[in-house]
């Protein structure tokens, strides 16, 4: 089956005076969902016109400063160069896992709302911590169950063979599903632990563990 992706980007309006200039640090990367990489550069030469230093990462993803969820290679590139990091967006889901991988402060703008807050240490802790319950879970259970979505971009199973010599005490079974139906795990009582290999972020809605922090 032939897979379409079609950006769906903002239209909007942008009023770049909401951005509480003061309140950012001197160097700042810039971060963006597709919907909004349109108004990155205006946002770029808005701030810098106020005395900030910018700059923009290029990861895999198609646009300059552009993220996933489960990409943040775009913010990584750069953290070494900034103080911290502004997000023009909606939502924590983003900002999230930048604050995680980049361990640099995050800022988020609103672009529809024109709010500004700044992303809390103790949210990027929670998730820490989330992690590392799944990893123990992992570590002191026999019986193992690995998730494998046929999604178009998920597919990351040549991990398996390793993982089963790296744990050979370990009993593997594996379950292939295109759209997971967290309910539906419940189904199969005996597995003790789970291993996702599919999109990173399914972490944050149950205890498993990723197979990239195996």
């Amino acid at each position: 089956m032939k897979t379409l992706f079609i950006e769906a980007k903002y239209k909007g309006k942008v009023n770049l005076t909401k951005i509480k200039v003061d309140s950012l640090p001197k160097k700042i990367g810039l971060i963006t969902t597709v919907q909004f990489v349109d108004y990155l550069d205006k946002i770029k030469t808005y701030l810098e016109s106020k005395g900030k230093t910018i700059l923009v990462g290029k990861g895999k993803q198609k646009y300059p400063g552009q993220i996933l969820g489960c990409d943040a290679k775009s913010p990584i590139e750069i953290k070494n160069k900034v103080d911290a990091f502004l997000y023009i967006g909606t939502g924590k889901f983003h900002p999230l896992i930048v604050g995680v991988r980049t361990e640099k402060p995050v800022f988020t703008f609103n672009p529809i709302s024109g709010k500004q807050n700044k992303l809390e240490n103790k949210e990027i802790e929670n998730y820490k911590k989330r992690k590392k319950a799944a990893f123990v879970k992992f570590l002191s259970s026999d019986t193992i169950g690995i998730i494998v979505s046929t999604k178009p971009g998920q597919h990351n199973i040549k991990q398996l063979t390793l993982l089963e010599k790296k744990y050979p005490k370990k009993e593997f079974y594996t379950f292939v599903t295109e759209t997971l139906d967290y309910k539906q795990l419940e189904n199969f009582p005996f597995i003790e632990a789970w291993v996702n290999t599919a999109c990173p972020r399914i972490e944050e809605d149950i205890k498993i563990v990723n197979i990239e922090d195996l």
